[in-house]
């Protein structure tokens, strides 16, 4: 069956991403490359015109071949630079594999668990996405198809840094914005542990990143929000929300891994640096950074 967000028009197919009914977003695609109904959420492969290779969960684009690497280095890299001596690392969610391919190029590590509830995601990600995933074969990493919020919560002082690379908040990725499940991630981490999480849009999301930013700061010591632009998602400026277990401000520990696309030591620097209407807010402020 041919889901709605995937129409032909005029002989063309299109994938339309539909977000919150407020606005449509269309690919004009050249092939289905792989379609599944999971017990979770339908999964596709897309080939497009412009963005290349892109997986599709329930019709919402999450990467893309042309700019995936963005997303997933300022998410994987940034944790593990604030953290003094990284050996072991929990990504929850991150199913195309992009940020488990980049924590594979830190030679310290020593175990990198991945949690991610929908094994078909992964297994298309890894036979049919390479230019996120990589394909990637390490021996440290270790796949554990489950429920991440579960997951964490039986985890104490396991882990030196945990990601929350999930998709938006609904469905099976909506317990992951919860100050229940960051109170877990807190407990799962060691003492100079460091987490982060992707934070929605501060155009179109700002109460979500609002939510998450504030819970985050009131169970770690302290709380920094960054930013990307990542072309795919709605408009274009993503937030990130850095929680570390102990205080004080934030300081760069390692070297950068390379190679690199898009991060470098500008970028890290420059991503702390807010624009002003996340410091001060609109009519209705939005928060204030401290």
């Amino acid at each position: 069956m041919i889901p709605p967000y995937l129409q032909q028009i005029d002989g063309v197919w299109w994938l339309v991403e539909d977000d919150r009914d407020n606005l449509k977003v269309s690919y004009r695609i050249k092939n289905v490359i792989f379609s599944e109904t999971s017990s979770f959420q339908h999964v596709m492969i897309l080939d497009s015109y412009d963005f290349g290779r892109m997986l599709v969960l329930d019709g919402a684009v999450q990467t893309t071949a042309l700019d995936g690497y963005i997303y997933n280095e300022m998410i994987a890299h940034i944790p593990l630079l604030f953290h003094p001596d990284p050996k072991n690392v929990l990504v929850i969610g991150g199913g195309d594999c992009g940020v488990v391919r980049e924590l594979a190029k830190y030679p310290e590590l020593e175990t990198i668990d991945m949690v991610e509830i929908d094994q078909i995601v992964v297994n298309a990600a890894l036979n049919h996405l390479p230019e996120v995933s990589g394909n990637i074969k390490d021996p440290r990493l270790q796949f554990h198809f489950t429920d991440g919020v579960q997951f964490v919560k039986e985890k104490k002082d396991a882990y030196d840094v945990v990601i929350i690379d999930s998709s938006d908040p609904v469905g099976p990725a909506e317990q992951l914005f919860t100050s229940e499940f960051y109170q877990n991630v807190y407990q799962s981490l060691r003492k100079d542990g460091v987490m982060v999480c992707q934070s929605e849009s501060p155009i179109l999301y700002a109460p979500i990143m609002e939510r998450c930013y504030n819970s985050i700061r009131e169970i770690f010591a302290s709380a920094h929000l960054y930013t990307a632009t990542v072309p795919t998602y709605p408009g274009g400026l993503w937030s990130f929300t850095l929680g570390l277990k102990q205080s004080g401000g934030i300081q760069q520990r390692r070297q950068l891994a390379t190679p690199t696309r898009y991060i470098n030591r500008g970028i890290v620097e420059s991503a702390f640096h807010l624009p002003e209407f996340l410091h001060r807010g609109g009519q209705t402020p939005m928060m204030l950074m401290r």
